[in-house]
């Protein structure tokens, strides 16, 4: 095992556990830390590595929040049940099919979410109840098929899609959107590692190490998101947001 490649493979997983913990968005600074650090393994078994790290981040954060934040409990534990299932048929998914075609997608969408975030001042702010019961089951329920089989078959930005989700479908404001987006996460984390495990394509030597260093950002980025409040994670939205649509942009023209 190359010591200096754990030691810089946990230098981003650190940075991505506390950027994810604050608004989503780790694996955009995680999986291409580790496609670019051992390129000489299968794509499928580098996914599959780094999602023992998230996994350990998006419990923290989910462990973080929860404790602050007071959580929808009848909905989002039939959520993230559907979005365990609908990951493991993403990451089954992601095995037999290339999965190119969702940059450019991913890309159109982001651009779209920047311009209605930075226009909108008072978006995600405040709570506010905007639609039934009902409608919160089934938009909840939806939520976490679509964006729990994203998470499996491609995963950047998978954060950042449920809080958007969260606040702009249910009418939560950042931080109540994060606390259930974590816990969302959780769920499709732990469904793509166990199905990567089981097909024998996760790194441990890289894996476990990395899952520490993802620990400790994302309490420390939990803790931080809490004490600021809205007005930062909506700053924080924005620069990540804004650095995901340079990253696309920059690998679909070079």
């Amino acid at each position: 095992m190359d010591f200096y490649t754990v030691f810089i493979l946990c230098g981003f997983s650190f940075v991505a556990g506390f950027v994810d913990a604050i608004i989503g968005g780790g694996g955009l600074i995680q999986t291409p830390a580790i496609l670019f650090s051992l390129p000489q393994y299968p794509v499928p078994t580098l996914i599959g590595t780094t999602k023992v790290p998230s996994l350990s981040g998006s419990l923290m954060g989910a462990f973080q929040y929860s404790r602050r934040v007071a959580v929808v409990g009848r909905f989002i534990g039939p959520m993230m049940a559907i979005a365990f299932a609908a990951s493991w048929l993403g990451s089954w998914t992601l095995t037999r099919v290339p999965n190119n075609f969702m940059k450019p997608l991913a890309l159109v969408i982001l651009i779209g979410v920047f311009i209605y975030t930075l226009t909108k001042k008072d978006f995600g702010q405040v709570s506010h109840r905007v639609v039934t019961a009902s409608q919160q089951r089934t938009r909840m329920w939806l939520m976490g098929g679509g964006i729990g089989f994203y998470d499996g078959f491609f995963g950047p930005g998978t954060g950042s899609f449920l809080v958007l989700g969260f606040i702009t479908l249910i009418g939560f404001d950042f931080l109540k959107a994060n606390a259930h987006a974590k816990l969302v996460n959780a769920s499709t984390n732990m469904a793509s590692a166990l199905f990567f495990f089981r097909e024998g394509r996760i790194l441990f030597t890289f894996a476990l190490p990395m899952a520490v260093a993802n620990l400790s950002g994302a309490f420390l980025g939990a803790r931080l998101a809490i004490l600021k409040g809205n007005q930062f994670i909506r700053v924080f939205f924005l620069v990540l947001i804004a650095a995901t649509i340079l990253r696309f942009a920059w690998d679909l023209i070079k």
